[in-house]
């Protein structure tokens, strides 16, 4: 009987990565780096073996996809923005046993879900970022989860959130973290006025949003924000239409999730977009306010019958 034993949504703001270099950005994100390290810290006490990464860099078009090779290494670019990532090194490990035994359980709960163990994909920036600072010593095995996900229902991920909570506590035998690697609003600052907005939200209105977000999460007003979910996260431009955050809270309870959240990075805006890094307590939860397998009425609102 395994144990999930820390959960976050985490910030993989690639000016992380630019703040490590000489140059005029040096520096600036040193308060994200330094959550990760804490995050990482944390981690370490608690005994974790594995870390599972919700990466809203990683795009599909059908199923839910669950990257958990042996091993990764290479030099890894941004297509999205090679000016801020460009040729930077990773090397992690991963856990075959984990990431087939997170399909499995997926799928007998009726998510369709692959895992790919056997691959030469690998991972997103969503991924490498936070494990640059969390894993630099590879104390941890990496599995990493699409979260971009295009045409998948809010619902659907949630239930992922959870069998993966069935997973690691009723069949692995370790201790698991969780991170939700995505961003609050992602609308970046329209081209041409980036350098503008390099540490501003892109609107009042979003900026205001997303602050209310936060105090429901340090409140624990959870039934508030997963009824607002699917309309915040096509309205407010939420990152991977906020797919990492789905499961995260699928794995905590959904509505009945009664932890108040603990802030590691306060809220900061990056290139138009709103950054934090927060710890979700683990409580003991059963499951029953989950969705199940339909859309929610929101969902159907906002997004008809499809997610495009």
């Amino acid at each position: 009987m395994g144990t999930l034993a820390l959960a976050a949504k985490i910030t993989h703001v690639p000016s992380m990565y630019l703040s490590e270099l000489d140059g005029p950005r040096k520096g600036c994100r040193q308060a994200a780096i330094d959550g990760h390290i804490e995050i990482d810290r944390r981690c370490r006490e608690l005994g974790v073996d594995t870390i599972v990464v919700f990466d809203t860099h990683w795009l599909v078009n059908a199923g839910y996809h669950i990257n958990c090779a042996p091993h990764w290494s290479g030099t890894y670019t941004s297509n999205e923005l090679p000016h801020f990532i460009s040729n930077m090194e990773y090397d992690l490990y991963g856990n075959p046993e984990l990431g087939n035994l997170l399909a499995k359980v997926c799928n007998e709960h009726g998510i369709d879900a692959l895992a790919h163990d056997n691959t030469t994909l690998a991972p997103e920036y969503g991924t490498l970022v936070p494990m640059r600072y969390m894993n630099k010593d590879n104390h941890y095995k990496v599995i990493c989860i699409s979260a971009l996900c295009q045409v998948h229902y809010l619902n659907d991920s949630a239930r992922l959130g959870w069998a993966l909570r069935e997973a690691i506590e009723k069949y692995y035998d370790g201790t698991v973290a969780i991170l939700a690697s995505g961003s609050l609003s992602h609308r970046f600052a329209q081209n041409g006025q980036a350098p503008d907005f390099s540490n501003k939200t892109w609107s009042p209105l979003l900026e205001t949003i997303d602050h209310d977000v936060v105090k429901m999460w340090q409140n624990g007003d959870w039934k508030t924000f997963c009824d607002m979910l699917p309309e915040y996260a096509a309205k407010g431009h939420g990152e991977g239409f906020m797919h990492d955050t789905a499961m995260l809270l699928g794995a905590l309870g959904w509505s009945d999730y009664d932890g108040k959240v603990e802030v590691i990075t306060p809220y900061f805006g990056s290139s138009g977009t709103g950054q934090i890094n927060a710890i979700f307590p683990v409580t003991p939860q059963t499951g029953e306010a989950v969705p199940g397998p339909q859309a929610s009425k929101m969902e159907e609102l906002v997004y008809g019958e499809s997610r495009l």
